[in-house]
């Protein structure tokens, strides 16, 4: 591949991240939104975030299907143009029942753009290049929620459903991915190269239910956990979860550097890094600087989990299943997202007998710790000939 082809190639990566971005959209102004619609309970508020993975998870495992049936780019172009439609429309209609319909009906995009992503670097690369271009996506998945967090935190400073404009990146991204990404047709079954996963797939989408039950709570947090001066900033809120995601990006460049690093406990490592940072949010409501270092750990952890379990699952099947194997990934991440609300909320109420943000962060930071001995256990041994593709 030359140059101008790979640069191209990485145009369309970023552009899916960006449409990967947009789930996060409502984050700085969840507070202004419960403010709005008063009679909304806590948790459904909080799963404007979580919703589209409801949807999300099973077009990302059904993308495995499409993908012998229509080509990458026309699901990608259809996937940006749901994008669109659905995160302007409310601008429209003052409903918190049509908002939330809009949020899920968003997931037909993130769960194509989840599973094309990882598809689209297991197509075009190999071996060093294929962990440096999901490095990459991840960086480009960081860029792109900072760019919609803090724009749309900037936009709904003072009337929340100003964010929604931040949707219009949608459209950019359409315009790119149709003159970036070259049309290669539908994925073509043959001999070994057949859609089909096997048991380590699942193992590592295991990991990344466990991820995401604690992961996705920093977003759906953070604006309502800011405590003394900063309580109630759309600001603040925008910048903290912008530092989570440069964070992200960081380590996303750095990635090849990491995993040589940290070898076979790099899954391991970024859980702990998130249980760190949570320990800080728990610590420092209040203060700014500290909620920045935390934020930057928590980022640093879906940095460098998400590409590296990615990465894992691409090379545990052959390339043709490559979009079955990451959509299973991302539905088990999904089912994550969407129990996270009301287990993290329930259990608080049973161990702590209320549920408040604090009391939230603090069972990320033990469920984390555990959930990294367990990624320890799985990605330490080998695998067995079954499980390998």
């Amino acid at each position: 591949m030359n140059q101008s082809s790979k640069l191209r190639i990485y145009i369309t990566i970023v552009c899916i991240s960006f449409l990967q971005g947009l789930q996060f959209g409502p984050s700085p102004v969840l507070a202004q939104i419960q403010e709005h619609y008063p009679t909304v309970s806590t948790s459904l508020i909080q799963m404007l975030i979580t919703a589209p993975s409801i949807v999300g998870m099973v077009f990302a495992v059904v993308c495995g299907v499409l993908v012998t049936k229509i080509s990458k780019k026309k699901l990608l172009l259809l996937s940006s143009a749901v994008a669109f439609v659905t995160g302007i429309l409310p601008l429209f209609v003052d409903s918190f029942p049509f908002l939330f319909a809009m949020r899920m009906l968003y997931g037909f995009c993130l769960g194509l753009a989840t599973a094309l992503n990882t598809a689209v670097v297991a197509e075009w690369f190999v071996g060093d290049a294929r962990v440096v271009a999901m490095g990459v996506q991840s960086a480009s998945v960081g860029a792109g929620i900072a760019v919609t967090t803090a724009g749309a935190g900037i936009l709904g400073a003072k009337v929340f459903s100003n964010s929604y404009f931040i949707n219009f990146i949608a459209a950019v991204c359409f315009f790119l991915i149709l003159f970036c990404l070259p049309e290669t047709g539908v994925a073509e079954q043959s001999g070994d190269n057949k859609v089909k996963v096997n048991a380590r797939v699942f193992q590592i989408a295991f990991l990344g239910f466990l991820e995401y039950i604690f992961l996705i709570s920093y977003t759906t947090n953070i604006s309502m956990h800011l405590a003394g001066p900063l309580e109630g900033s759309t600001s603040a809120a925008g910048n903290l979860t912008s530092v989570f995601s440069v964070a992200q990006i960081i380590i996303g460049l750095l990635l090849g550097f990491v995993t040589r690093v940290t070898k076979k406990a790099t899954l391991s490592c970024a859980m702990l890094s998130f249980a760190a940072g949570a320990a800080l949010l728990v610590a420092f409501p209040g203060n700014f600087a500290m909620l920045c270092i935390g934020s930057l750990l928590c980022g640093f952890s879906q940095g460098a989990f998400i590409p590296t379990a990615m990465v894992a699952v691409s090379n545990a099947v052959p390339p043709v299943a490559a979009a079955m194997a990451s959509g299973i990934f991302t539905c088990f991440s999904c089912i994550g997202q969407i129990v996270s609300p009301f287990f993290l909320n329930t259990l608080s109420k049973l161990l702590f007998g209320e549920s408040s943000t604090v009391n939230v962060f603090k069972l990320c930071v033990g469920g984390m710790i555990i959930s990294a001995a367990i990624a320890a256990y799985i990605m330490m041994g080998k695998p067995s000939r079954a499980d390998q593709a």
